[in-house]
């Protein structure tokens, strides 16, 4: 059985999310849509808060991955 690149890049998401509380996912369009590929597909649903959508502004991702570094 073979397994696509996209399948197991959303296996490997679900895995963090569900072994790691601090892991979250922050990017463009990936809670309620999916990602652009649907890589994130349902994983909003499957962990509320820990999966977000960012607005399309470079400042605003860099800002929020510098505090979520501290």
């Amino acid at each position: 059985m073979s397994v696509t690149y996209l399948e197991a890049i959303r296996a490997a998401q679900e895995k963090a999310l569900q072994d790691d509380p601090n892991v979250f996912l922050y990017g463009q369009d990936i809670g309620r849509f999916g990602g652009a590929f649907k890589a994130t597909r349902n994983l909003a649903e499957k962990f509320p808060g820990r999966v977000m959508d960012s607005p399309i502004s470079e400042d605003a991702m860099v800002g929020l991955a510098v505090g979520a570094a501290l």
